[in-house]
């Protein structure tokens, strides 16, 4: 009887294997895809973003020769070929300062807006919105600079996006409003920090309220 018991349940194994072989087959062969496929991403993201550090050392290593037009074509190349690694945010604000410094703002703005919008760390977008902020200013474009400046941020940045905004108002001629905004960023700062005289020194020369 045991004999028996165990050749049907053998029996039922092999029918069963016979069924579905082909689908157990396809699976295992599907699953090791996968498998490959992830690893096979992952040593590509790798190096990637090895092959992005390089090109951005390289783009490091221009700053100081101070020559907007090289500086721009390395940053745009990582922009361009890394767009979704850290690196290709930085890239662009090392342009835009280039491109600042040469008095060359519509590329400059062109760089920080790239930051503002396909960067994925809060901070590199508040950074490119107060430097976006300072050249709007310089370009006398005060409702849009104001704008950029109401936009949400990390908390961490609020003295520097008041004190912005107190130096686009006392530009518009609004001394009372350019006093509240430069008190805010005295209540917002550190008190031991150096920056805090700076904002002090702003609020005292718009004289008594």
């Amino acid at each position: 009887m045991y004999d028996l018991q165990e050749q049907e349940q053998i029996d039922a194994l092999k029918a069963w294997w016979r069924e579905n072989r082909r689908a157990l087959v396809l699976a295992v062969i599907a699953a090791a895809v996968v498998v490959t496929g992830v690893q096979a991403w992952r040593y590509s993201q790798h190096a990637k973003a090895q092959e992005a550090a390089a090109l951005y050392a390289e783009l490091q290593s221009l700053v100081p020769q101070n020559n907007p037009k090289k500086i721009g074509e390395a940053a745009a190349f990582i922009i361009k070929k890394f767009p979704s690694t850290p690196y290709a945010p930085r890239a662009a604000l090392i342009a835009a300062r280039a491109d600042y410094e040469a008095r060359d703002l519509q590329s400059a703005k062109a760089q920080l807006q790239w930051v503002v919008d396909h960067a994925d760390e809060d901070d590199l977008r508040d950074i490119a919105r107060l430097r976006l902020a300072g050249v709007l200013l310089d370009e006398k474009n005060y409702t849009q600079a104001l704008q950029l400046l109401e936009a949400k941020h990390n908390p961490a940045y609020d003295a520097f996006f008041s004190d912005l905004r107190g130096d686009v108002l006392v530009a518009q001629g609004k001394p009372a409003e350019a006093r509240s905004a430069y008190q805010a960023a005295l209540s917002q700062i550190d008190a031991k920090s150096a920056y805090r005289q700076l904002i002090q020194v702003k609020l005292e020369a718009l004289g008594a309220k």
